[in-house]
């Protein structure tokens, strides 16, 4: 959400990011489309896009074909040279991207972990990575910042992460750990937050008002809600927990841990034990599931659908969403037959509560949470590109 702006250089830079969001979010447009769509005349639509030209942040190209009277219209779309770092760090390894401003991700690692990652490490090995972009492939990019995506609670005013149960971090300054590390500014926050700002941006609820968002990973589950089209963060940004809701109404047979929370009972390291191995990113554990003809295997997989489809039951009847989103292992969970689970959702839930309702995967898949921790990264420059530019200008490279 833009933030209201008085004075000639408030509405000016107001106007800037108006049109950087807009090409950003939306994708590539003519200097005409922008006039038609933010209301603006056609020389402040051109002085504008002019400015964001200097500052870097988008491209004008020769107009494509156009059945428009006139002359034809350049067309502004958003510069690959402006980029994110986004950081995921998980139980089983740490993940670090370039992600650009036209969301591409040109770079990307994978740091296979056979042991807790800590802070200092996490920090450390994220310096060495951008360092190393920094001095060949990024040499010439303006690279905005750094946006971790945390498997536990994070706390907003700050980028403290207040627990991450499943790596062991209580209470941790990770935002100051990585910006002293890298120069860059950071910003720290959820995974399943930023997973579902990404997907409300640009992927399976993209356009939704009313959504509940469940991301499966290797640390467990977590969640977020937006309800009118607003995220809910909750007093201290912890909103959205459903890993560590109570699993409902399950059969003595489907419970394997008395008294456990549902990231106990739906987890992705029972689907690997089943499946007799120790490690899998997404890709791999969905192969494996698709391709396996254990009698075991189906039916571990059909006891954590069941305990899911409860516990999003509860999730409709409280919040009413149009749409629920899954992301990581809870999706391919859910494709194994996705009418069939969108039936046991509603089934479970009150009849009014759950009209309508659609079960989807996320559509940017193993990306949503690398360009969520980017999009985090971008708002301030789509909020105020100027400024963006300037604090981008005053951080040192390499």
């Amino acid at each position: 959400m833009t933030t209201p702006r008085t004075g000639i250089e408030g509405v000016r830079a107001g106007n800037l990011g108006r049109i950087l969001r807009r090409v950003h979010v939306a994708g590539a447009a003519s200097r005409a489309t922008l006039t038609a769509e933010l209301g603006l005349n056609r020389s402040t639509i051109a002085d504008l896009v002019g400015e964001l030209v200097d500052l870097g942040f988008v491209h004008e190209s020769a107009p494509g074909p156009e059945r428009r009277v006139g002359r034809p219209s350049p067309v502004v779309t958003t510069s690959p040279g402006v980029v994110a770092i986004a950081v995921n760090p998980e139980v089983d390894a740490l993940e670090i991207a370039v992600v650009r401003l036209d969301r591409g991700i040109p770079h990307r690692v994978r740091l296979e972990m056979d042991h807790l990652l800590d802070p200092h490490e996490t920090a450390r090995l994220v310096r060495e990575h951008v360092d190393r972009w920094r001095a060949a492939e990024l040499a010439d990019a303006t690279v905005a910042g750094i946006g971790v995506a945390v498997p536990g609670l994070v706390r907003g005013a700050d980028g403290v992460v207040r627990t991450a149960p499943h790596l062991g971090w209580t209470d941790v300054p990770l935002c100051t750990l990585m910006a002293e590390a890298t120069g860059l500014p950071v910003v720290v926050a959820n995974d399943a937050s930023l997973g579902i700002l990404a997907e409300h941006r640009f992927g399976a609820a993209r356009g939704i008002d009313d959504v509940v968002y469940l991301n499966g990973g290797a640390s467990g589950i977590g969640g977020g809600v937006i309800v009118q089209g607003m995220t809910v963060g909750g007093a201290g940004g912890y909103a959205g927990e459903f890993g560590q809701n109570r699993p409902g109404i399950v059969s003595d047979s489907d419970r394997r841990a008395p008294g456990g929370v549902l990231e106990d009972e739906v987890s992705r390291a029972r689907l690997l034990e089943v499946l007799g191995m120790t490690a899998a990113d997404e890709p791999a554990l969905a192969a494996a599931l698709a391709d396996s003809g254990s009698a075991a295997v189906t039916a571990e997989t059909a006891r954590q659908r069941r305990i899911l489809a409860t516990a999003l039951a509860n999730a409709v009847n409280v919040l009413n969403p149009s749409v629920i989103v899954l992301g990581g292992f809870l999706a391919t969970l859910a494709e194994l037959d996705l009418p069939a689970f969108t039936g046991a959702v509603a089934a479970q839930a009150m009849p009014a509560s759950a009209e309508g309702l659609d079960v989807r995967v996320a559509s940017l898949a193993a990306e949503r949470l690398l360009i969520g921790a980017a999009e985090a990264v971008f708002e301030p420059l789509l909020e105020d590109p100027a400024a963006g530019a300037r604090a981008s200008a005053a951080t040192p490279a390499g």
